[in-house]
């Protein structure tokens, strides 16, 4: 089966472990620990809530890594990309400018319409991530992102 046709309204991706299983029980443990302890301040409680708060940020901690490591590997990918499709001159131009989060936006870009959408952030005429995927007309879709 197909997954369904990409765009910018539905390419935000949710790790349905991490957000409605993990972080969940995470978080329902955390309030849990922490009543605990109001309730009954003891050595035990205390540390409970220590485990507990060590747990959700181990969590958190891994999934930012994970998101960190994805944009890093996007970055890489658009520069050998913009190298590819863009002007010497624009290339040269554009590698330095832009931003980690503009060039993860440019991703969703096909080739034809990468050198008008990099002119226009180079420009400062668009800036935000979210304003470039908005532009984006032929959307190329990423069914592998964290």
């Amino acid at each position: 089966m197909a997954p369904p046709s990409q765009n910018y309204q539905n390419h935000r991706r949710m790790s349905p472990l991490h957000h409605y299983v993990t972080a969940p029980l995470l978080l329902l443990y955390l309030g849990y620990a922490t009543l605990l302890v109001v309730r009954e301040p003891t050595a035990t409680h205390a540390f409970q809530l220590v485990f507990a708060l060590g747990v959700f940020a181990l969590s958190l901690s891994a999934r930012l890594m994970a998101l960190t490591l994805q944009d890093r590997m996007i970055k890489l990918e658009m520069e050998v990309r913009l190298h590819r499709v863009l002007t010497d001159e624009l290339a040269a131009r554009a590698t330095p400018s832009l931003s980690t989060k503009q060039l993860v936006a440019l991703r969703f870009a096909s080739d034809a319409e990468l050198p008008a959408l990099v002119s226009a952030v180079l420009s400062g005429e668009v800036t935000r991530p979210n304003e470039i995927k908005k532009r984006v007309k032929d959307w190329q879709a990423d069914y592998q992102r964290v």
